[in-house]
């Protein structure tokens, strides 16, 4: 899938109107496909609670609060990629408190070109942070399998007095003459003797 057909969806917290114009064009040219935008953090959290989006772009102070807390959860909580535009005289003290959450900072006023350049990076570490879950997806379905395969290795040891490596050959074996994976073998075992 092609980064246009991916589609981002960004969640906006700012309470400038010129800001959230200005960033209007940017977004449709960024294959964003779903932007709400609120007002303040208070909005911004109850919105991130209800649904899971790519970017989170905060204009920072914000009404209610100035956001970096909100920055560094919304890091923490899921593979969302935020970006926190701060006041020049702020910066290094705010980058300083959330670099280490992995959260962009950009100081104002800010360009229509950086803007743009910035939300290419965050779709660079969106990509990225989609490859990285694909692959603990993967990890963790293996580790699976092996528990399974574990289980069903030490029933077959238990049940019917096989060594181990006989119980892993018997599963191999198996899985290989019914061209089934060992993890489907090792299910079936396991409802036998369980």
């Amino acid at each position: 899938m092609s980064l246009e057909q991916r589609g981002y969806s960004v969640l906006v917290a700012s309470a400038s109107g010129s800001f959230n114009d200005a960033l209007s064009p940017l977004l449709s040219e960024a294959a964003i496909s779903s932007v709400h935008t609120v007002a303040n953090v208070s909005a911004a959290k109850r919105m991130f609670a209800e649904r899971s989006v790519d970017f989170v772009m905060i204009n920072s102070p914000l009404p209610d609060e100035p956001g970096i807390r909100f920055a560094i959860d919304a890091c923490n909580a899921n593979s969302t990629v935020v970006l926190l535009i701060v006041k020049a005289e702020h910066y290094i003290g705010i980058y300083d408190k959330v670099v280490a959450y992995g959260v962009f900072v950009l100081s104002k006023p800010i360009s229509r070109q950086a803007l743009g350049q910035a939300l290419r990076w965050m779709v660079s570490a969106r990509e990225r942070l989609r490859r990285v879950e694909k692959k603990s997806l993967s990890i963790e379905e293996k580790m699976e399998e092996i528990r399974i395969v574990n289980r069903a290795k030490w029933l077959l040891i238990s049940e019917l007095k096989m060594d181990e490596p006989h119980a892993h050959r018997y599963i191999e074996k198996q899985a290989m003459d019914m061209c089934i994976t060992k993890r489907q073998v090792a299910e079936e075992i396991i409802k036998t003797y369980l």
